[in-house]
């Protein structure tokens, strides 16, 4: 199958109608594509990781509980496989939920997870700023929203930092660097 992004686009906008689980696509899309250029991967190999970005939770309106075979990510895998997917971007979104059992082997999987929930972190901490604007977001109030168990709630801490260290990037530069991605489509994000 030859990839497009703009057939990813399609397949996510068939699934997923929610505003806010888009908006989180093109997030995670965007913190995918900052890492790909990071880790300088090919051209080829930057299209996978944006478009694993993109697809990781499209199933998720659909299949918002976890059990396999018609759950999120399974249901996806699914479609995804019917569709002529490659191997290494299914692996990804499958190794992107803990309870899937897939192991995350390659850099494109570590970051995905450790891009997945910190993106979604760092909205809901843009969106409780009087400017509610990604460009003032601060490393500092990031780590000082993660100690508080009272704010979003949703997102696991634990994912956020085992991601950091499965990319091997400390954790203030890993919040740094995910900010930096997002601030590049904050006008998308309406943010």
């Amino acid at each position: 199958m030859e990839l497009s992004r703009d057939k990813a686009f399609a397949l996510l906008s068939e699934y997923t109608k929610s505003e806010s689980l888009i908006k989180h696509a093109l997030s995670v899309e965007a913190a995918m594509d900052w890492y790909a250029k990071y880790f300088k991967v090919s051209e080829e190999e930057r299209l996978k990781w944006k478009i694993t970005g993109l697809l990781h939770d499209f199933d998720y309106e659909v299949a918002p509980h976890i059990t396999p075979p018609d759950g999120h990510v399974f249901l996806g895998n699914k479609i995804l496989t019917d569709l002529g997917y490659p191997e290494d971007i299914k692996e990804a979104i499958m190794g992107h939920a803990n309870y899937s059992g897939v192991a995350r082997t390659s850099l494109m999987a570590k970051t995905l997870y450790a891009v997945d929930e910190l993106s979604g972190f760092i909205t809901a901490c843009t969106l409780v700023r009087p400017d509610k604007a990604l460009n003032s977001v601060k490393v500092s109030s990031v780590k000082k929203k993660l100690k508080s168990k009272g704010f979003a709630q949703g997102c696991n801490r634990d994912d956020i930092r085992e991601g950091a260290e499965e990319i091997n990037i400390e954790l203030d530069q890993h919040i740094e660097n995910v900010i930096l991605a997002l601030c590049e489509i904050s006008d998308e994000l309406g943010l």
